[in-house]
């Protein structure tokens, strides 16, 4: 498969001859196709690769004269995130509605037509254009794109691609969702490693005694449960990379231990007394101010030195804003599968909005906000506008700003009794007039919120409510 084509078909079709017109529609759109004439070639491409759209033939012949519905059930059980099409002679045969039963989200009639495989790919697959600036090849093959050409970015990726050819360790630090442990396996793509393992240790996830031995390892009966010897990461990481995936999350005893096994390159399994040397690269993450975290005891500081051989800083989303399309327009593409929606455009209010707001889940939490704007959205206009909750939870964060034709209130050239009055009038519509949360975001009792309000009688109350 091209690690550069993101989205890969898969056609099962005994006879390819009825696939000409689709799979030159594929390749035009920069889509890779597959074609399986037999169960078998079937069965090891759904092994082998992840597939983004199945078409399937209604004589599509399957093993020991099996019914057609047992494909489709294999196909719903395994990969049930994947579109499937049903090819028919018919649409109107009873194959074709025996597929739709099945679970396929359409029939196409064959010979099939490119303006019906259109059609379908614009809805699932439309692969629309979203620059990205660089390629992670996965340990599964897959291709994973670094989306975006903002300039906080390219200096991420230049650094990473700058250092990658060396052996320094490098420590990359950025909020959480910003995408640091893409960034290390592009380093690890570009190093002279790149044959070797990348081997992650989640450090946020293990306690200190686990971590202890999934790094290091253990002997047989090194503790209770220990039935068999276990290779640690950092020796299955020998001759390739050791990725410390939030490294400030491990415990000052563990920090000791770490250091002096990266120091030697050499450490003993927990129950043993074996040496055993290793070679590997270093790349760690943190989301943490780790200098601070050293200032106050909480990392070592002789470990920070030996990690942060070259540092490279992950800009949160909201330093790379101009990227906000390109990443929307990614994430269109991801859902249109799950979606069925073909879209193509976005509302502007929408673009407004997503500019506006500070994200503080990074591009984790827009890649939530466009699923969710997908799957419950109609038509062929992306808009947050037809998700309610969703608007009101990003409008809550301040600086966005409302999506009618209301200009921005100006601070400047109004009276402190004036400015008192929008606070509390804005806090009021933002939530929905609940008068108790409204009291707690302005850092007032209920009592004086009710007194304030009465106050100022041109704010209207009706729909005041007392508590959560």
């Amino acid at each position: 498969m091209n690690s550069e084509t993101y989205y890969h078909v898969l056609m099962l079709e005994r006879d390819s001859r009825q696939l000409r017109e689709a799979l030159a529609v594929l390749a035009r759109r920069n889509l890779r196709g597959a074609v399986a004439t037999t169960a078998r070639a079937a069965r090891t491409f759904l092994e082998q690769y992840r597939w983004h759209l199945v078409f399937i033939g209604d004589d599509f012949p399957v093993d020991s004269g099996g019914p057609r519905s047992d494909l489709l059930t294999l196909l719903r059980t395994e990969h049930p995130e994947v579109p499937i099409v049903m090819m028919c002679e018919n649409q109107a045969s009873q194959a074709a509605v025996a597929g739709l039963r099945a679970g396929c989200v359409d029939v196409l009639e064959k010979p099939l037509q490119a303006e019906a495989v259109e059609a379908i790919l614009d809805r699932r697959l439309p692969n629309h254009k979203a620059g990205r600036i660089a390629t992670v090849v996965g340990d599964d093959g897959r291709a994973y794109p670094i989306i975006g050409q903002s300039e906080p970015l390219k200096q991420a990726v230049r650094m990473a691609e700058a250092v990658a050819a060396t052996s320094a360790p490098v420590l990359i630090t950025g909020p959480s969702g910003t995408g640091k442990e893409l960034l290390a396996g592009l380093i690890h793509n570009r190093s002279k490693r790149s044959d070797g393992p990348l081997v992650r240790v989640n450090c946020a996830a293990l306690n200190e005694s686990l971590l202890e031995s999934e790094l290091f390892g253990h002997e047989k009966g090194a503790f209770t449960g220990a039935l068999m010897c276990h290779k640690g990461r950092l020796e299955r990481a020998h001759g390739g990379t050791l990725f410390l995936d939030e490294i400030t999350e491990t415990p000052p005893s563990f920090q000791a231990k770490l250091l002096r096994a990266l120091e030697q390159m050499q450490f003993e399994r927990v129950g043993g007394s074996e040496s055993i040397r290793v070679n590997v690269r270093l790349i760690s993450t943190t989301n943490q101010d780790i200098i601070r975290q050293v200032h106050k005891g909480a990392f070592r500081a002789d470990l920070y030195y030996r990690l942060c051989g070259v540092h490279i800083a992950m800009p949160a989303l909201a330093d790379r804003k101009d990227d906000l399309p390109e990443l929307i327009w990614w994430f269109i593409n991801e859902f249109a599968g799950e979606a069925g929606r073909a879209i193509t455009e976005i509302d502007r209010r929408t673009l407004d909005v997503f500019n506006a707001y500070s994200w503080p889940g990074n591009i984790r939490q827009l890649r939530n906000v466009v699923r969710s704007a997908m799957i419950l959205g109609k038509g062929s206009k992306l808009s947050i506008t037809e998700t309610p909750w969703l608007l009101q939870e990003l409008r809550r964060n301040l600086g966005v700003q409302p999506l009618d034709d209301e200009p921005p209130f100006a601070l400047a050239g109004h009276s402190l009794e004036e400015l008192e009055r929008r606070a509390i009038l804005d806090t009021l519509r933002r939530e929905d007039g609940n008068r108790t949360r409204a009291a707690r975001i302005l850092g007032i009792s209920d009592r004086t919120l009710r007194q304030k309000v009465k106050k100022y009688n041109d704010v209207a109350e009706p729909a005041v409510t007392a508590a959560d």
